[in-house]
């Protein structure tokens, strides 16, 4: 199957217009034509290899939007025009410990992710939503609520379902007291996804100036944490803080804001993990951990939510030949708070 999309030849050079084969699709099988793609940091990562593990030619894309083109004969969850998206992974060995809880990130044996990776079956390169059109097992595609904005959707399928998980997983609710630290295409996610669930949100932040901002997203206060007076007034406070800030930072001073058996989960940072005291860990039961975007199941679940409590990501729309200059902004924050590729403008 034919497809144009826009990919990274090198390290080094722009994305680029680039034609090339998608796999022909199986029996159970969607093919999608995509509406919108959002973009990620992950993106520009994988586009300059920096993380060491890119294949080149390599089309970005793992926020995919669009409706479905048709089905494969053995498809019973999706029918020829419905909305579909697509996240960060398209396939797994669906049989391990992980896989069998719906846990599929978590994939012993890796799972497929949906650009930069390998089919299990026939081994041909996966390549993502900077593309006309995709194909995905049933399994791996996701229905979209009709009555969200699906421009504001796209970035649900990561940065909403990276900052869903953890928040599910430690049962964040009503009585909980949430911090959020950064405020940028994740931690924005995250304030409106845990202020629906009817917790206590707060924001740690360097900038005074991104208080109205976070508030109008749905946080109760904000912590300037460069202030220590304003750090001690809210120690042994909060039950979970979600740390979304993509680069090695200082996490001592929120640590002993955490209540008794309090975590601070990292949703935003691949690579090694800050220096750390372990005093305010033994001293009050707390824990340091990790989360990786989220299972196929929960993902729906975060789809569901949002759709019914009206919740998207605030975007800035782009065209897919304005790429380069989106990836150079968001390398320095220079958007609130997702790029989000209009697809109807990729033409051959």
């Amino acid at each position: 199957m034919k497809v144009l999309g826009y990919a990274a030849t090198n390290p080094s050079t722009p994305l680029a217009p680039f034609t090339f084969e998608r796999r022909e699709p199986r029996s159970d099988d969607v093919v999608i034509d995509i509406l919108y793609c959002g973009v990620c940091h992950s993106d520009l990562h994988q586009a300059r290899n920096d993380w060491g593990f890119s294949t080149y030619p390599i089309v970005p894309g793992h926020e995919i939007v669009g409706r479905v083109r048709s089905v494969g004969s053995g498809v019973t969850r999706f029918k020829q025009g419905d909305l579909a998206a697509i996240g960060c992974m398209v396939d797994s060995c669906r049989v391990c410990q992980p896989c069998q809880q719906g846990l599929e990130q978590y994939c012993e044996e890796g799972n497929v992710q949906t650009y930069n990776g390998q089919d299990r079956h026939d081994h041909s390169t996966t390549y993502g939503g900077y593309s006309q059109t995709t194909v995905a097992s049933q399994d791996f595609v996701l229905h979209v609520p009709e009555n969200m904005d699906l421009k504001g959707a796209a970035p649900l399928l990561c940065a909403g379902i990276t900052t869903w998980s953890p928040l599910r997983h430690w049962k964040v609710d009503a009585n909980s007291k949430v911090a959020v630290v950064g405020l940028g295409g994740l931690g924005h996610m995250a304030i409106k996804l845990a202020s629906a669930l009817g917790a206590e949100v707060t924001l740690f932040t360097r900038s005074p100036g991104k208080e109205a901002d976070a508030r109008r997203l749905g946080a109760h206060h904000v912590v300037v944490s460069t202030d220590p007076a304003q750090m001690a007034k809210v120690q042994n406070q909060f039950d979970l803080i979600i740390d979304t800030v993509p680069y090695v930072h200082e996490v001592n001073p929120y640590l002993p804001t955490l209540t008794l058996d309090g975590t601070l989960v990292f949703v935003g940072l691949l690579g090694d993990m800050p220096e750390s005291s372990t005093l305010p860990l033994l001293l009050g039961r707390r824990s340091i951990a990790g989360s990786c975007i989220g299972g196929i199941a929960e993902t729906q679940e975060m789809l569901d939510f949002c759709g019914k409590h009206g919740i998207t990501a605030d975007i800035e729309m782009i065209d897919i030949h304005n790429i380069n200059d989106a990836f150079e902004r968001m390398l320095k924050s220079d958007v609130k708070y997702r790029f989000v590729i209009d697809m109807a403008t990729l033409t051959a």
